[in-house]
């Protein structure tokens, strides 16, 4: 590992045992501004920043009190909830085991199984004023399918925030280049007041993620 002049730029070594792939990732990661920031903030993943940044803009966190988090691993999204909201009530899901995060609730379950929904809405105790899926699926390498998963996902989070919502609350999920589908859009335009995409500066610029925001919940419209 080695440091080039001047800039403070990381370059790493080929080692043995170590792919030319998982040398590039190692370097990035090293170089990355959005890491070592979360490593001296103590947040668990720069995706952190991502939920920062959003909420600085379209104001996600302001007056929430119940908020979801799904595909809650590592945490980070949950600690920048809990840091902007200290008294608000957090539930999380993951198929993946998360350490402990003081005052939030973490099942370690798939959220699409039959019984996820009646688990989260019993955890959070009430009404939901946010919720957040930063879910995608595991990629196989081909972006159609790829592309299919992930919204697969999204809609089912659409689902299950049309059902736990209140009224006036919002709704942030992770979809990839394009956006959403343009039904998966119709369906939110009917249920929200506000649609758009955003592309948070955290996310990495060769990254094909984007993020739907959907704010000022209808109630129980149709889906």
């Amino acid at each position: 590992m080695s440091r080039g002049g001047g800039g403070g730029h990381v370059r790493v070594k080929t080692s043995r045992g170590r792919t030319a792939q998982s040398t590039r990732w190692l370097e990035r990661q090293l170089n990355d501004p959005y890491v070592r920031r979360a490593r001296a903030e103590g947040y668990r993943s720069r995706a952190a920043y991502k939920l920062i940044e959003l909420d600085e803009r379209f104001a996600l966190l302001k007056g929430a009190k119940r908020i979801v988090d799904l595909g809650i691993a590592p945490g980070g999204w949950s600690q920048v909830v809990r840091k902007q909201v200290p008294a608000g009530i957090v539930v999380g899901i993951d198929l993946l085991p998360v350490d402990p995060i003081d005052g939030v609730i973490i099942l370690q379950m798939d959220f699409m199984a039959d019984e996820a929904p009646a688990r989260l809405t019993e955890a959070l105790g009430g009404a939901a004023d946010l919720v957040l899926s930063d879910m995608a699926a595991n990629t196989v390498g081909h972006p159609q399918t790829d592309h299919l998963r992930t919204m697969g996902l999204v809609e089912a989070a659409v689902d299950f925030a049309c059902g736990i919502l209140r009224p006036g609350g919002g709704f942030v999920a992770k979809v990839l280049a394009g956006g959403a589908d343009n039904d998966l859009v119709a369906v939110l335009k009917r249920n929200f007041t506000a649609v758009k995409h955003a592309k948070p500066p955290a996310s990495r610029k060769g990254s094909s993620e984007w993020y739907v925001i959907a704010q000022g919940f209808k109630g129980r419209a149709e889906s």
